[in-house]
């Protein structure tokens, strides 16, 4: 259970939606139109300006697809939908036997592409962030992303491979990590290490333990994390003892439909963050907002996280922060 504290942190975010909404562009364009990218950060100015938070710092659009698109998985991106779709690269069963690496990560899937665009953005914004995408998704959602829905049957029908395509996700996963940083100039071993498995509470705590908990472990001994995270959006109460077991810092349960706030405050046993989601931005009065803050404040997160989605929010945004560094 969560001790009380006497201050609530918070953060606070702009979306892909609202950056594309302002600088009137296809979201999709955040991804690889560099014209886009630049007026859709030069208009938010003013708007970060009136609401009193830092101005958000240029950067590619956000997804956690860069690692998967380098194993054969083909990512789409089109300027009509807001967010990529990958298309599953593994076939058949005996397609997972003959997984193999790329010789050179940098030049494989949608990379070239993605550094390409991030040179270019550099030239006109040379503080951009050296970012190309999220760096992975977890063990159990990479499985996903490359067999599909199939993998979900894959631990009761053949265990064997199923732990061969995992083992894979990660070992591979890891290299292109290291790659990546390392052109980047980034730490190949940060002290904090995110990582984000939505499918992994897909199953029951008997599978879980033997094909997620091993894995996720790997992900984050294999980059020496000093502090472990981890967002998952479909974990049970039933996973929750698995947190600590795996000496979890901080979970994210983003929009998860089976945790509620209160559920967490008397059964999680590492800290937990708590979101206020869009959807709940949209619907809501800004006076419910507050309300729905300081419910979530008095379940004790380590940080209550809210973004505006839509400029027709501003005012309840406004709200959100205004509550936000009361309690701080």
């Amino acid at each position: 259970m969560a001790e009380s504290r006497a201050s609530q942190p918070w953060s606070f975010s702009f979306t892909d939606s609202l950056l594309a909404e302002i600088a009137d562009v296809p979201q999709a364009l955040l991804h690889y139109d560099v014209d886009a990218i630049c007026r859709a950060y030069d208009a938010i100015v003013p708007v970060a300006d009136r609401l009193g938070v830092p101005r958000p710092t240029p950067r590619l659009a956000g997804f956690a697809y860069t690692h998967v698109s380098t194993l054969g998985a083909k990512v789409l991106i089109t300027p009509d939908s807001p967010e990529p779709y990958v298309y599953p690269c593994i076939e058949s069963l005996e397609d997972i036997d003959r997984l193999e690496e790329p010789e050179d990560y940098l030049s494989a899937g949608i990379i070239p592409e993605r550094l390409e665009t991030l040179r270019k953005l550099k030239q006109r914004q040379p503080d951009a962030m050296n970012f190309i995408g999220h760096d992975y998704e977890g063990p159990i959602t990479t499985a996903v992303l490359m067999m599909g829905d199939r993998f979900l049957m894959l631990p009761y029908d053949d265990p064997r491979r199923a732990h061969r395509l995992l083992e894979f996700c990660v070992h591979s996963a890891l290299n292109y990590c290291r790659s990546v940083r390392e052109y980047l100039g980034l730490p190949v071993n940060p002290e904090e290490v995110w990582v984000p498995d939505d499918f992994a509470g897909m199953f029951p705590p008997e599978i879980f333990a033997e094909f997620v908990v091993p894995y996720l472990e790997k992900m984050y001994s294999g980059q020496q994390a000093t502090r472990r995270a981890l967002h998952s959006e479909l974990i049970r109460p039933e996973h929750l003892s698995f947190l600590q077991e795996l000496k979890i810092d901080v979970f994210d349960p983003g929009t998860d439909q089976y945790l509620t706030p209160e559920i967490l405050r008397d059964q999680c046993p590492v800290p937990y963050q708590l979101r206020i989601k869009p959807s709940e931005v949209v619907s809501m009065s800004a006076d419910e907002l507050v309300q729905l803050y300081q419910r979530l404040a008095s379940c004790n997160p380590v940080v209550i996280e809210f973004s505006m989605d839509r400029l027709s929010d501003e005012p309840k945004i406004v709200a959100l922060l205004d509550i936000a560094r009361q309690m701080e």
